[in-house]
């Protein structure tokens, strides 16, 4: 099925909703710097919720969900679902530090927290590294997955439509920042879930699959569904469970799930109105995008197996598709295309570009501000205007469009990103952890790591290039060695961590510390508490500090937390299979674990 008129007619509806949204928006938006950025600082724990969800469903999401079912079944999932403790670490001990700073965006923690030149040019040099590339090559992903929905659903050229999308972004984004964003994220959130439903239910009842009990039953998938990994499988277990378990949620740094908190998610935090409503604006985000979310994007990757059991039967029905986007990860919108009928396949493509879009835009916000609060107005002009820095705000945002879309026309498929974002974040996350806690972190730690993580991550592609043999999807030739792929990037992440950690905790020794009167304000102005402050508090301003070590009360609503998510996450998946008694079970550790951690977790304020 191909769009119609119909199909089109939802889809120009829908983008001019948006518009009438953002413009409505819009009216204090771009008053000044704090409003564009930071919406006033005003935002309720709902709305910021619901834009944390609607920013990480991002239009790649699927495609990405549905790679990794195709190629290591349901289990393999646990390479992103290991990233809710990171969250759940951020939510319970995190967010009320970041809400307290009271700074614009995350990066100028560097000059409260580290002294001199060096924490200057720290900040400087994260800037243009998080906010120019890197967030240009999540932008290009996004971009990426635009691209190959559109050219497999519709019969016009992908980057026309995309520029379409892209004006109608780039207008509502630059027109009222952060507020007209939030706003529209949450009409979009309602759509792109939706959106999301609808293919799954009509995947299953179509007769090529033939509901959920062939399709569990088939021999193509049967050995897909399980939710965990295969424990007699080492090498399944290791990749894909243990290792992300136990090292990768909290050394990696990825966007959304930076350990504890960063990016876009410490710019909903900062633009809270309080503490309260920064923890329950990541909670809520937290619970949504991990335990329910991603089970439609999994039952139409199983239902992909069926109908495509690999790329090759893909390729012979869709030779019009080019051979470089030809990968698992193009079964999603494929699957689309084969059920959904007029109309209805408007109102899914629509939530599609409605997931874009929420990611897009925020990206463009969050990237801008880095770029005018962290490094034009600190390096460049100190006493630019509030309507400048507005200006300049604008102009970025429109240049990260315009760079991401090129740079999309180079990737191939969503896992790709995914794993390139994942090395070259690889061993920074323990400093992201212990700064806040440990005073002897400065700012050449975070310098030391940052560098080892490029030069390493680097030095691994170099060897792919030269010394590695792609055998076929699940196995690699390296150094005479026979691998299976997973296992090669599991180890790879796991070399650069260790060596990474080794060299930046070195320098943190060989390197002066912070300035004492540095730390002494940090700790006045956060109040962390904790052993790792005790001589700093010793010399601060701070009544009843001890009272301020609220660390084991989190780690404890951390712990609740995750069970009650993860159990969530099990009973969603169990009462689409038809298994009503572990349903049942998982239903009632998360509604215990829920109970006792609401219980819990007002302690965190006392």
């Amino acid at each position: 099925m191909e769009l119609g008129r119909t199909d089109w007619i939802i889809i120009i509806v829908y983008l001019v909703i948006l518009t009438i949204i953002g413009m409505l928006t819009s009216k204090s938006g771009g008053k000044d710097s704090e409003s564009f950025f930071l919406s006033k600082r005003n935002m309720p724990w709902w709305l910021l919720g619901f834009s944390m969800v609607a920013t990480t469903f991002s239009i790649a999401t699927p495609n990405l969900i549905t790679d990794m079912v195709r190629t290591g079944g349901v289990a393999r999932n646990w390479l992103w679902l290991s990233f809710l403790l990171s969250g759940m670490l951020t939510v319970f001990v995190y967010a009320k530090l970041w809400s307290r700073s009271r700074i614009m965006t995350d990066l100028e923690f560097y000059e409260i927290r580290y002294s001199g030149k060096t924490a200057a040019a720290l900040r400087g040099f994260r800037a243009l590294y998080l906010g120019f590339f890197f967030n240009v090559l999540v932008l290009a992903g996004s971009c990426l997955a635009f691209i190959k929905v559109t050219s497999i659903i519709t019969n016009i050229n992908p980057l026309l439509v995309l520029t379409v999308v892209s004006v109608v972004t780039v207008f509502y984004s630059s027109l009222g920042g952060l507020k007209s964003i939030i706003w529209t994220d949450f009409f979009q959130f309602v759509l792109a879930l939706g959106g999301a439903v609808i293919p799954a239910v009509m995947v299953i009842r179509s007769p090529r699959v033939g509901g959920m009990s062939n399709l569990l039953n088939s021999e193509l998938v049967s050995d897909k569904i399980s939710l965990m990994p295969d424990f007699s499988d080492p090498l399944m277990l290791a990749t894909v469970f243990i290792i992300p378990l136990t090292i990768q949620w909290w050394a990696a740094w990825y966007p959304g799930s930076e350990p504890g908190g960063g990016g876009f998610i410490a710019q909903r935090m900062l633009s809270a109105r309080s503490e309260k409503h920064a923890v329950g604006a990541t909670l809520f985000f937290n619970m949504m995008h991990y335990a329910v979310r991603p089970w439609p994007w999994i039952i139409v990757g199983l239902g992909s197996l069926v109908v495509f059991p690999d790329i090759a039967s893909m390729a012979a029905s869709y030779k019009d598709v080019p051979a470089k986007f030809m990968h698992n990860d193009i079964a999603y919108p494929i699957m689309l295309r084969e059920f959904l009928p007029g109309g209805i396949l408007g109102i899914v493509l629509a939530s599609l570009y409605a997931a874009f879009m929420s990611t897009v835009s925020t990206q463009l916000n969050w990237g801008a501000s880095y770029l005018v609060n962290d490094f034009h107005v600190r390096f460049i002009d100190r006493e630019a205007s509030e309507s400048k820095k507005v200006l300049i705000g604008r102009l970025w945002t429109v240049a990260f469009m315009i760079l991401s879309a090129m740079l999309a026309l180079l990737l191939e498929n969503a896992l790709q990103a995914f794993q390139y974002m994942i090395m070259i974040g690889a061993g920074t996350g323990l400093i992201y952890l212990l700064r806040w806690f440990w005073w002897r972190i400065n700012a050449w730690s975070e310098i030391s790591a940052m560098a080892g993580a490029i030069i390493f991550s680097a030095i691994f592609i170099v060897i792919e290039h030269f010394c590695l043999t792609r055998i076929d999807q699940g196995n690699v030739m390296i150094f005479g060695y026979n691998l299976d792929l997973a296992f090669w990037d599991a180890l790879k992440f796991v070399i650069i961590v260790l060596l990474n950690t080794i060299i930046w905790v070195i320098v943190t020794f060989v390197t002066k510390p912070t300035e004492e009167k540095v730390l002494i304000q940090f700790y006045e102005k956060i109040r962390p508490g904790g052993p790792g402050w005790k001589d700093i508090a010793a010399k601060a301003d701070v009544k009843d500090a001890d009272k301020d070590w609220s660390v084991p009360v989190g780690l404890a609503c951390m712990s609740l937390g995750c069970l009650s998510v993860y159990c969530l996450f099990f009973a969603t998946g169990h009462l689409i299979y038809g298994n009503y008694v572990y349903f049942a079970i998982s239903s009632a550790i998360a509604i215990v674990s829920s109970w006792f951690l609401f219980r819990l977790w007002g302690r965190l304020f006392s």
